[in-house]
């Protein structure tokens, strides 16, 4: 089970995490979790470039292993990436000192001061030491595509119907959701800006 968009009721209870980014300038803030997967990431890189959007990149350690020059890449192209953990460890399912060591590992593979917990699974102790070197980023917009019971269509409808000025939007540019998130991407895209926002990458330290 999963909420497109976030609970009210839930954000007061966990406050050290970042679900949103209040501005005065209709900045909302797309992210991809999972990468970089080559293929995918490519694609959706072009596409951002079509609309002028930037976004932030969540990486998976070991995935950047294999392909570290994407790090550089994003950066250059005006992109902000974060740390999404070594192996993408479910924290309500690790012990914690395991985890807190799987999110270190990715820290060596490269730098952020931003974090996102694989699955939005963190436990509070977990959290309590994570959030002394990073800022946790959740979300209040999740797009759905990585289920393959949503189409893109509905995966559109999810993002451009609950995304206000703030609101920062979780897409995968992984190989399960590439099919549904590049066919989304252009029409969120496009829709979001027809409403006036621009898409903008989530800093450090926040505005």
């Amino acid at each position: 089970m999963y909420f497109v968009k976030t609970p009210g009721i839930v954000k007061p209870l966990y406050k050290d995490f970042v679900w949103s980014i209040p501005n005065s300038e209709n900045r909302v803030f797309l992210t991809f979790d999972d990468g970089p997967t080559p293929e995918v990431t490519d694609a959706t890189l072009e596409i951002l470039a079509e609309y002028d959007a930037k976004a932030t990149f969540f990486l998976i350690g070991k995935n950047v292993e294999q392909h570290p020059e994407y790090v550089q890449r994003l950066k250059y192209l005006g992109h902000s990436i974060g740390n999404h953990s070594y192996s993408h460890c479910n924290g309500w399912q690790t012990p914690s000192e395991e985890y807190i060591e799987d999110v270190a590992k990715c820290a060596d593979v490269f730098e952020s001061k931003l974090m996102r917990p694989p699955y939005g699974k963190i436990k509070r102790e977990q959290a309590a030491v994570v959030k002394e070197h990073y800022k946790l980023i959740m979300w209040d917009v999740l797009s759905a595509d990585f289920d393959p019971s949503v189409d893109a269509d509905q995966c559109v409808s999810n993002v451009v119907n609950n995304t206000t000025s703030g609101s920062i939007i979780v897409l995968h540019d992984s190989k399960k959701a590439a099919n549904t998130m590049l066919t989304a991407l252009p029409k969120i895209l496009s829709q979001l800006q027809a409403k006036g926002f621009v898409f903008d990458a989530i800093p450090y330290p926040l505005d």
